[in-house]
Order: structure tokens, then sequence, then C-alpha cells
């Protein structure tokens, strides 16, 4: 989606007078972008850059025409990434994005433990976004797409924010500051995000705080393990933390979506 497609899209929403589709940074095309900005409820906006207030334009088109972009701040995160494939391939009559998920040959299912299969998870955990509890990291973690947001604390599913909390304890105990950095574990990607899942049609474990995502720049969904770094040797070790409280490594049990970790078996 370039400037050209979001003057269109304004104009499709009824913008009067009609921009001119030129892509350029005009100030009726700045005046539109701050009216639509303000009407979506965007937090501090006017001091952002034009580079910020475009994107977050475009956050703001994709939400309004159906597409969860997730939050509206000019930001490039994983699911603002995922929102402008599927506006893309939507304009190319391309389903498959938002799909493949859901007709993806089904895996080996993952041993029993604590934590319910996929299908149980409503039952277990009731409503999506509900009974959450914040706990505090045992180590300084930062907003993957934004590095000067430092986190110190993320929202979790009351079921299994002590669980989180000792394995993240182990994390840092087992690797140290050095090779946390090393390994991108320092990288918050999401944890609480009530939404689809990227691909597929069904909520995200993440809608329930039960599911954590690290470094998703270097673990894109799709890669598998020829490309993600959680997919090297010197990852085992985080992942036997996860799995001996009972959690699943999507990339570990399927081979894509290596950033991934949830209290829920296959």
């Amino acid at each position: 989606m370039d400037l050209r497609d979001l003057q269109t899209a304004l104009n499709t929403r009824g913008w009067t007078p009609p921009l001119a589709v030129d892509g350029g940074w005009g100030p009726k095309t700045v005046t539109a972008i701050n009216a639509l900005l303000a009407e979506v409820g965007a937090k501090g906006f006017t001091a952002w850059s034009p580079t910020r207030k475009e994107l977050a334009a475009k956050q703001a088109v994709l939400t309004l025409f159906g597409i969860q972009a997730g939050k509206i701040d000019g930001l490039a995160g994983p699911q603002t990434q995922y929102a402008l494939e599927v506006w893309d391939a939507r304009r190319r009559g391309d389903t498959s994005v938002e799909t493949w998920r859901d007709s993806a040959p089904a895996v080996q299912s993952t041993p029993g433990g604590a934590w319910p299969r996929q299908s149980g998870v409503p039952s277990f955990y009731g409503a999506v976004g509900t009974r959450q509890v914040t706990i505090p990291l045992p180590y300084p973690m930062v907003l993957a797409w934004d590095t000067s947001q430092t986190i110190t604390r993320m929202s979790l599913h009351e079921k299994v924010a002590p669980s989180a909390a000792r394995a993240l304890d182990n994390v840092l105990a087992h690797y140290g500051m050095e090779k946390i950095h090393d390994l991108g574990l320092h990288l918050f990607g999401g944890s609480l995000n009530v939404r689809k899942m990227r691909g597929g049609s069904s909520y995200s474990m993440h809608a329930w705080g039960i599911a954590i995502d690290f470094d998703p720049e270097r673990n894109q969904l799709k890669w598998g393990r020829d490309r993600a770094r959680l997919a090297r040797p010197d990852a085992e070790a985080f992942w036997r933390i996860w799995e001996a409280e009972g959690w699943v490594s999507l990339g570990r049990a399927a081979n894509y979506d290596w950033m991934h970790v949830q209290a829920a078996r296959l």
C-alpha cells in the first residue's frame, strides 16, 4: 500500500473534495490524514513524523475496511505487516494469505500436560481477553518493533501467569543477559492480543493471553528451521524450559511461527 493507494482509500470513504491520487504529501492529503487519525482516536499523532502518520493512516484504513491491523500507532509490528499482506492479497483476489492455516496439514498431537488442547481452550480459560493478570519480568525486554519502549511487565491469563514467570526466571538463570540478547529473547513480540490467527479464521491463542512471541523479525510466521533464529541449537534449552512447564512451541511441533510459545496443546 503506497501513498496513492491511501489517497484512493480516503476518497473511497468519501473524503470531500476528493484528493488527487498523485502520491504527493500535499496539504490536502495532510489534512485528510490528520482528520482520519483524529477520527479513529490515534494518541499523540500530531507530533509524529510524516512517515509515521502515513503508516498510522494505513493502519486506520485497514481497520475500517475490516482487516485487523493492530494498534493505530504508526509502528510496523507483525500485525500491521500481516494486515498489509492481506490487503494486497485481497486486491489480487488471493485469499490464501488469510486461510492457509485452516487448511494446513494436521500436525502430530503434543503430549498431555497441564494445559488443554486448542479445541478445549474456550472452556478451560473462559472468554477471550478475560481473567488477565500482569507479571513482572525477571529481565527487561523491549518492544520488538520499537526498541525505545522498555517492557517490564506482561499481561497473561491468571491460570498460566505463574508458569510463565517460572519459565522466564529459568531462562535468565540458564542464559544470562548477554546470551538472551544474542538469541533475541529480550525482543517482546506480544502476549495478550484479542485477534484472529494470522492466516486463519479462529481466535489466536494470544486472544486468551496464553501465548508469548519473541523476536518476530528473525522468526517470521512462515519461516522454517532453515531460517528462524530460535530454531538453532543454542535455543534448545529455551524450548526445553517452556516444555518443562507444558507449553508448546509451534516451531518445534509444526515448523512455522518459531517466535511463538503457548499454554495449549495441539
